[in-house]
């Protein structure tokens, strides 16, 4: 651990300084989501091509769905959004040898925990896999039998990536307060790299293909994991994990684990449900989602987590320092930048669903009929993107002041909104006889999400957490209007569906190109005619 005067939270730069050094740190972030992100979704055309939307994709993103929900928890959820803040706290008040303590005896307590749920997990691969799988049960069709056997097969493999991925969150919760960004941003790469390795060369030697993908899983994590060890070692910030449920810091993390556990226990629930619908539809119903649903995480990733990665570790030492005003200034910029990057990339996800889902995954096992069904998916996701990276954006603003509770109530509501609109949703919708009753799954999860923006918007300005700079108004009349050119330039200019099925894939990966390109420099011409500058856009406490 570094010694408290090279240690990079101690005295804080100036004011213009640090707009520099959160947009740098963005940046950082941001570049290494992108490559992470565009290896996803080179991931996810290896799987289309090779395995499709079958029976044996649903089974495996069932099961590799299973730790990620329990990932939640552990990892980027419940564990970071407690330990990120006291960390920081520890880092700016604290001796060396103090925050060292900290780091060793959170992840030996931490560690045998996850040691204990995974093996649990293993031997219940069974039970998981009913929970989650029902409708393969209850069905007639005559791969569900399949489905469940090669998912809990499959679940006994991946299961054990909760183990490695959570440690892997706790070195990237250290070096993110370091402001170590690149490290922890870039270690997802591996799991992009790892999967396409297992599906495009291993998988072939397996009597059961999909076996192998499982394998991929596993192996992400251990590589994960030991990726981040050198560069805590050269921090010398590698902890030594010692058991302490009793020390002083691991007592307040836990109690601000405490709620956040049950607002994300209500998450799962709502996932559970989601999945559970899903069985119940018609096969290729969970990989529509799966794909529709990575395309929009593209955005997502590539921004809005990486935002909240940065400002978490810096709104926590501010209101350790007692800044209210610069804690509320770099909320106003990061709502600002939200709301800039997240309003054209949900107008460009839902205008061209069709020649995105085509160029990536058309052919090889994903027809045209899947390209079809994922679409009215992506469609639904994009338009609740906006929703998504708010929430991402404005949790930190309570994470910060370790105030667990407040985000997990509305979490709370909003997820029971979402359940209730599901079956509202999605029951009528089967009902009827319409195609793609998926879709309202989708449409569901994005109208909860702008419930769950708009409680902790509300939340914030109750408590004088975050009053709206001036200026704001403007500002989205300008938002506004350039996203609206940007989607007449698409509508006019972008070819039809069919067009995009008979063309073949370097025609197909040139008119998205340019249509991406196109509507980018639409939307940007439109803000700078429109008096848009980027000194708008920095911190107004100086």
């Amino acid at each position: 651990m570094p010694d408290k005067p090279s240690d990079p939270s101690s005295d804080p730069p100036p004011p213009a300084d640090r707009v520099r050094l959160l947009l740098k740190s963005t940046s950082v972030v941001s570049l290494m989501t992108v490559l992470s992100r565009v290896l996803g979704l080179v991931r996810d055309i290896v799987l289309a091509r090779f395995f499709g939307a079958q029976a044996v994709m649903d089974a495996f993103f069932v099961a590799f769905k299973i730790p990620n929900i329990f990932r939640r928890f552990f990892a980027e959820g419940a564990f970071s959004q407690a330990f990120v803040p006291v960390f920081a706290e520890y880092a700016e008040q604290r001796e060396a040898a103090a925050v060292r303590e900290l780091s060793d005896r959170v992840a030996g307590t931490l560690g045998l925990i996850l040691f204990v749920v995974t093996a649990i997990g293993v031997v219940a691969a069974p039970l998981l896999i009913s929970l989650f799988g029902m409708g393969w049960l209850a069905g007639d069709e005559a791969d569900n039998a399949d489905k469940f056997g090669l998912a809990v097969d499959m679940l006994r493999l991946t299961f054990p990536y909760l183990f490695f991925i959570s440690l892997t969150a706790l070195a990237g919760g250290i070096l993110n307060t370091y402001h170590r960004f690149a490290a922890p941003a870039f270690a997802p790469v591996l799991l992009n790299v790892c999967l396409i390795a297992f599906a495009a060369f291993i998988a072939p030697h397996y009597e059961r293909p999909g076996m192998a993908l499982a394998a991929g899983v596993f192996a992400a994590g251990l590589v994960q994991l030991l990726f981040m060890l050198p560069f805590l070692a050269k921090l010398k910030a590698v902890p030594r994990p010692r058991w302490g449920p009793g020390h002083e810091g691991v007592r307040r993390i836990g109690r601000l684990m405490a709620p956040a556990i049950v607002g994300s226990s209500v998450a799962q629930i709502n996932i559970l449900f989601d999945t559970l619908i899903a069985s119940f539809l018609v096969t290729g119903s969970i990989s529509w989602l799966y794909y529709s649903d990575r395309l929009m995480e593209f955005p997502l990733g590539v921004f809005g987590i990486a935002l909240a990665t940065v400002i978490l570790p810096n709104l926590s030492r501010q209101h350790a320092q007692g800044s209210s005003r610069e804690f509320a200034a770099m909320l106003d910029w990061a709502l600002r930048l939200a709301v800039l990057i997240a309003v054209p990339a949900a107008v460009g996800l839902c205008l061209l669903a069709a020649p995105l889902l085509t160029t990536l995954f058309f052919g090889g096992e994903f027809t045209a009929r899947d390209v079809d069904m994922a679409r009215f998916s992506l469609v639904a996701y994009g338009g609740g993107l906006l929703g998504f990276v708010l929430v991402k954006v404005l949790a930190p603003g309570y994470f910060a002041r370790q105030d667990t509770r407040t985000p997990v109530r509305i979490g709370i509501i909003a997820l029971v909104v979402n359940m209730v609109l599901n079956v509202a949703i999605v029951v009528p919708w089967v009902a009827t006889g319409r195609p793609a009753a998926h879709a309202g799954l989708a449409l569901a999860t994005s109208l909860a999400a702008f419930l769950n923006a708009g409680l902790l918007l509300r939340g914030l300005m109750q408590r004088n957490v975050w009053r709206p700079e001036s200026g704001w108004g403007a500002f989205l009349l300008r938002v506004g209007v350039s996203a609206g050119v940007m989607a007449l330039l698409l509508e006019q200019f972008v070819p039809g569906e069919e067009a995009w099925f008979a063309a073949d894939i370097w025609t197909r990966a040139g008119w998205l190109l340019a249509s991406v390109a196109g509507g980018a420099a639409a939307y940007a011409a439109s803000l700078l005619a429109t008096g848009m500058r980027l000194s708008q856009l920095r911190m107004t406490a100086r």
